[in-house]
């Protein structure tokens, strides 16, 4: 996620973090070496473009504008609700660290919490499609062998059961019991929602359209840009390929806000602050430090 203070001319203008330039650069620059080529023949034989007219590129442009604007709309919702489902995660894990107080065996205890933070490392690389255990693997030494399939769901099946044989043994009260269940039942329910984003993406012909005329408006435009505008022509088709290829590539990279892409959500960092609550409830002082931006990204 692009982390940038309040943008100056010069920054609006030039920077290329976050920008999305270098992805649709090539793009671009092809729709300019077509429209110059296109300018250079309507300038040797005028005659050729005389019957081309610009309206029917005034009236597909303005419902392909409208095209994008939903599509864009529901890659960024998608987008949010998966950064309102890491932040469910967060709160979920927070409160189950201040209910399980009541857990009076220390070991046992810190135990929990930190198979706790093993399930944040498993789920973002879940997420991700990496290897779960092998990012939660120092955080269970104990159990690896019987969380299943599903790494994170294990986690959360393993602590559950710690916390039922806790209530069964009163050690814990069983109205604290159900504190702690119900905490484990949001972290469930969060992760299903991120589960739910990641499987299904938007329908595939719906975005292969958009594609689709996207290229085929930018490279038609030259033609009906050519003859009025004549060498200003390749500029405006580079201004309008830039708008039209930069929403598409935004488009795409929020669809999928898991990964790694510049404008994907900060999972590594939302895992580090649990990290962190969770080892400063257990008692730690020497916590591993916040992530910070590089070069106003952060991961």
């Amino acid at each position: 996620m692009i982390v940038h203070p309040k943008p100056t001319l010069v920054v609006i203008l030039f920077s290329l973090k976050g920008s999305i330039a270098k992805r649709i650069a090539l793009r671009s620059l092809m729709v300019t070496a077509l429209a110059s080529l296109i300018v250079l023949i309507e300038v040797l034989y005028p005659a050729s473009f005389s019957r081309v007219n610009a309206t029917p590129f005034t009236l597909l442009g303005i419902s392909l504008s409208i095209f994008m604007s939903f599509r864009n709309s529901a890659c960024y919702g998608r987008w949010w609700e998966g950064r309102q489902a890491w932040g469910k995660v967060i709160i979920e894990i927070r409160s189950f660290a201040r209910a399980s107080v009541a857990i009076q065996d220390n070991v046992q205890r810190e135990a929990i919490l930190r198979a706790l933070c093993g399930y944040a490392h498993a789920l973002n690389a879940r997420l991700r499609g990496e290897n779960e255990l092998q990012a939660a693997g120092k955080w269970l030494p104990a159990i690896p062998g019987l969380l299943g399939s599903n790494i994170s769901d294990g986690i959360l099946r393993h602590i559950s059961q710690q916390c039922s044989a806790l209530a069964d043994n009163r050690s814990i009260s069983e109205w604290r019991y159900v504190t702690l269940e119900k905490s484990l039942h949001g972290l469930s329910d969060a992760q299903g929602v991120c589960e739910r984003i990641k499987g299904t993406p938007l329908p595939f012909p719906y975005t292969l359209l958009l594609h689709r005329t996207i290229y085929i408006f930018c490279l038609l435009l030259p033609f009906a840009m050519a003859e009025p505008l004549g060498w200003l022509a390749p500029l405006f088709t580079t201004i309008v390929s830039y708008t039209f290829f930069g929403l598409d590539a935004i488009g795409d990279e929020l669809e999928d806000p898991f990964g790694r892409d510049e404008n994907d959500l900060p999972t590594d960092a939302m895992v580090r602050t649990i990290e962190r609550d969770l080892l400063d409830s257990l008692g730690y002082t020497d916590l591993p430090p916040p992530l910070a931006p590089r070069e106003f990204v952060l991961h």
